[in-house]
């Protein structure tokens, strides 16, 4: 994987494999990555094998030491999480991984009032942060082999109603070894949040924007 252009020190609030995954991409883009976790020491020994731009602290204490935070928790614990660092991630890029899902009849779907869609949820609990949606359709036991091993080639969708946040975390897509398309506005990425017609499947860019209706990009 190449070396990202723009070296930023992240932080990552959650140990599973989404949150580790993403931070072992970014590290080896060349970025410095505080893993938060409600125990850090359980994770110490294997955070410290990921290299000297690794490292971990309780979710408050990463939040202080970056100005992009992505969210990695499972839905069911991300408002306990938010009420307690919440105003740490203010004037932050937050990128929210979250989901609330449902089982029904057979399918996943977002367990979220309908019209609803996690970015605009968490957009309304963290008013003073710039949320970004992206992280959250992949299948989490492949988000590291399909970016390390395949890389610049799987997309990934990227919403948001700040279109420089927005670019920001599409360079990050980018180092992660993912190719971002930007699907609009929090409003908007329905597409991406469970039950949509993205969510846990994988698309070539050129596929992605055919499923989302988006037009391809000209130059």
């Amino acid at each position: 994987m190449p070396d990202t252009t723009t070296p930023r020190r992240l932080a990552v609030i959650g140990t599973g494999r989404i949150g580790t995954a993403a931070g072992r991409l970014w590290l080896a883009a060349g970025h410095t990555v505080v893993f938060g976790s409600r125990n850090p020491e359980a994770h110490a020994a294997d955070i410290a094998a990921l290299g000297e731009r690794a490292g971990v602290a309780l979710p408050a204490e990463a939040a202080k030491t970056a100005d992009i935070v992505l969210l990695a928790v499972p839905g069911e614990t991300v408002d306990e999480l938010t009420d307690e660092i919440g105003g740490l991630l203010a004037g932050k890029i937050v990128i929210n991984a979250t989901n609330h899902l449902a089982y029904v009849d057979g399918r996943w779907a977002s367990a979220l009032e309908p019209g609803l869609t996690e970015g605009r949820r968490m957009a309304r609990r963290l008013p003073d942060s710039t949320v970004v949606r992206a992280f959250s359709h992949v299948p989490d036991e492949l988000l590291w082999p399909r970016g390390s091993e395949q890389a610049g080639y799987w997309a990934m969708a990227v919403a948001a109603d700040d279109e420089a946040a927005a670019a920001i975390v599409a360079e990050l897509v980018r180092d992660a070894g993912w190719v971002p398309v930007h699907l609009g506005g929090l409003d908007d990425s329905a597409a991406l949040d469970p039950g949509g017609s993205v969510f846990h499947l994988f698309y070539s860019e050129a596929e992605m924007r055919d499923v989302v209706g988006i037009p391809a990009t000209v130059g």
